[in-house]
């Protein structure tokens, strides 16, 4: 490639117009709010813990049928229900026909959640 060519290269690319951002129309900026009908659709993982426990490698490898695992959580406690990894609410167990369901019993409002605390 010699100079000629670099430089007829460097003109087309200078003669290029850079994007102009407004092209890119009226969508929502960082300072709007999101309309909330846009989210109803969205769909969200949604868990529900009844109690953690830690064991060693050598305690799972033994658990099998019929094995029983203690939890961290006293019975007659309430069960946490978590959207997206974060504390939403609490509930109980309830048995609907041949299927567990869950009561949900208090919503944890945005400040607990934030503290930590119930």
């Amino acid at each position: 490639m010699n100079q000629a060519d670099i430089d007829a290269l460097t003109a087309s690319a200078q003669s290029q117009r850079a994007p102009e951002l407004n092209e890119l129309g009226s969508g929502v900026t960082s300072t709007a709010e999101v309309p909330l009908a846009m989210l109803m659709d969205l769909t969200l993982p949604l868990s529900i813990e009844l109690g953690r426990t830690r064991m060693t490698v050598q305690d799972i490898l033994r658990l099998g049928r019929g094995s029983v695992v203690q939890l961290e959580r006293l019975a007659g406690e309430p069960i946490d229900l978590y959207v997206a990894d974060r504390r939403f609410a609490e509930g109980e167990v309830v048995v609907l026909g041949e299927h567990f369901g869950v009561r949900i019993t208090r919503i944890i409002s945005n400040l607990a959640a934030a503290e930590g605390t119930a």
